[in-house]
Parts: structure tokens; C-alpha cells; sequence
């Protein structure tokens, strides 16, 4: 999420409590997830073992649980608890609006577009020309959709991303991260019935042009999502995948988060997907492997009974 306007470190440092180490000039220009920080980005560490890959980052203001060496040219803001700290920042520069109407003064609509009844369209949120929504559809705040894009009934777009931190010390045990992203649909996308798709939690979960989902898909939040990509129905993607062109994820296709499937590829229905996938190949089974592969192995699978009795006999 970039803020509105620059922020003086100082002032960030001093409304979250913590203490500044560092460039005290610094202008904070957004908040950001490790993994998508850019220059003048704030970002948090609170695990020792993410330190390094933190503090070597991209990310120019880092909020961190304890004192290290301050890498040159970067601050870092010095307090016990940054998750904490971090939903703080998000709930005061994003936070939550309140609907007031079903479609938002603020969402703008392009020429030809037609909404059903009974669609929500929450705040900010833009839509491009001869798009169609058909009904019960909720689009939340911020998000933005493209040109000619079809969204069937009792789709949910940009939902809160399903992340939490575990306090086992609590009787309430799960802290929810605050989400401040947004869901970015490109042109020509068709989005099939009771569908979610999740925002980022601080950037942006992206359905590339030309992709066209069936019913009762899931994306999790920050995925990326590439063009003239097909799921077949009940497929689920799990948060910050990277799903390049040209992908095909046949029924209830399961996808973990933090992976890549590369360009080309096709998962058969009921796959699980755990790790990485090359592009250009076709895949079956849990964990998914080339297809082939996993042809010949269910069919040795099969013949278990029939050897174990061979052996038996003899």
C-alpha cells in the first residue's frame, strides 16, 4: 500500500511508540509484506531467523523487536511488538469505511457497463467499460477492474486475506493482520459464480488479462495470477502464489502459497500442488508430479493385492 503522501519517520516512530535508529530523515511513502518492498517502503521482522533477509531488503524503514546494525541509508524503528505496531500504521492510514449505499459515491463506472441488482460496491473502487456484473456480487473497497470483465452471481471480490499471528500465551490466540491491499482484475477476465478472491495483505492480489475462472474458486491473498490462465470449478490457490500465462488448473485442483507454475503447465483435477511446477508439462496427483509418472504409478498401486497374493502363494 503506498500512503497518500510522504511521511516523516519521526512521525511513524513516534505514533507507534517506537524507538529510531538510523536515518531520522527518512519519508515513508507506503507499508509492504517482505516479499514486495520497494524503496521508501516500511516493512516488520519479529523472527531473528528473518532478520537477514529483512534487513537486506528493498525495504527502506523496518520495524524490528530488537537493536541490530543498522544496514547505511536504512531506520529501523526499535519496539517489542511490530506486528502490533504494523496494524497500527495500516489501521490508521487505510482504514475501514463504512458503506453508506449499495454502490459507492466514490466507485467510478465505466460507459457500458451494466450492474444487477443487489451488486455492493464499496468505496474507491473502479470499474472499466462494457463490463457486466450480474447479481449479489460484492466488490469491496479499493478494488480495480478492467474492460470488458464478466462477474457472475455471489462472487466476492477482495475479502481480507486470511493471515493471523499466533499468541499461544492468549485465550484468543490468533492476532489478525490487518489487510490494506487491494484486487487489480485486468480486461477481458470472466469470473464464474461464488467465487473469492482475496486482496493482498498490503499489495495486490492480480488476475491477469484473459483468464477465465468456473465456479466456486478461491485465490488467496497477494497471488499473481498471469494471462489467458482456465480453473476449472472448486480449484483453491493459497496466498502469495505466482501462477504464470497460460496455466491450466482442472477441478478441485489445490495450489499451497509461496509457489510458482510456471508457464504453460496443466494440473489435472484433484492435484494437490505443494512446491513448484515447471512450465510446459502436465501434472497428476498428490503431491502433483508429471502425469505420466503418476499414471504408472497408480496402476503399480493397483496391482498390490495381486502381487501380495503372488507372494503368499509362494
Amino acid at each position: 500500500m503506498k500512503f497518500n503522501a510522504p511521511i516523516p519517520v519521526t512521525e511513524i516512530a513516534a505514533y507507534i511508540g517506537a524507538e529510531l535508529e538510523g536515518n531520522d530523515q527518512q519519508m515513508a511513502t507506503g507499508i509492504n509484506e517482505i516479499h514486495k518492498v520497494t524503496p521508501g517502503d516500511i516493512s516488520f521482522v519479529d523472527f531473528e531467523k528473518y532478520y537477514d533477509k529483512c534487513l537486506r531488503s528493498a525495504a527502506t524503514i523496518i520495524i524490528i523487536n530488537k537493536k541490530v546494525d543498522c544496514p547505511p541509508g536504512k531506520t529501523l524503528l526499535v519496539l517489542p511488538d511490530p506486528f502490533s505496531a504494523y496494524v497500527k500504521i495500516v489501521k490508521r492510514f487505510r482504514p475501514f469505511e463504512p458503506a453508506t449505499k449499495p454502490i459507492s459515491d466514490t466507485a467510478v463506472i465505466g460507459k457500458d457497463t451494466i450492474i444487477q441488482p443487489n451488486v455492493f460496491i464499496g468505496n474507491h473502487v473502479t470499474i472499466g467499460e462494457n463490463c457486466l456484473i450480474h447479481p449479489n456480487v460484492t466488490i469491496y473497497d479499493h478494488t480495480v477492474i478492467g474492460n470488458n470483465v464478466i462477474i457472475h452471481a455471489g462472487t466476492v471480490i477482495g475479502a481480507d486475506a486470511f493471515y493471523f499471528k499466533k499468541r499461544a500465551d492468549r485465550e484468543v490466540m490468533y492476532d489478525k493482520m490487518e489487510s490494506c491491499g487491494r484486487v487489480i482484475i485486468e480486461d477481458d477476465v470472466e469470473i464464474g459464480a461464488s467465487c473469492t478472491i482475496d486482496k493482498g495483505v498490503s499489495g495486490d492480489t492480480i488476475i491477469g488479462r484473459g483468464t477465465k475462472f468456473d465456479n466456486m474458486i478461491h485465490i488467496g491473498h497477494g497471488t499473481i495470477i498471469g494471462r489467458n490462465c482456465l480453473f476449472a470449478a472448486q480449484v483453491g490457490v493459497g496466498g502469495k502464489a505466482h501462477i504464470e500465462d497460460n496455466v491450466i488448473l482442472w477441478g478441485q485442483v489445490g495450489v499451497s502459497k509461496d509457489l510458482v507454475i510456471g508457464k504453460g503447465a496443466v494440473v489435472l483435477a484433484q492435484s494437490g500442488v505443494p512446491g513448484s511446477l515447471e512450465g510446459g508439462k502436465t501434472y497428476f496427483g498428490t503431491p502433483a508430479d508429471d502425469a505420466r509418472v503418476k499414471m504408472k504409478e497408480v496402476a503399480w498401486i493397483k496391482r498390490i493385492p495381486e502381487i501380495w497374493e503372488k507372494l503368499k502363494s509362494k
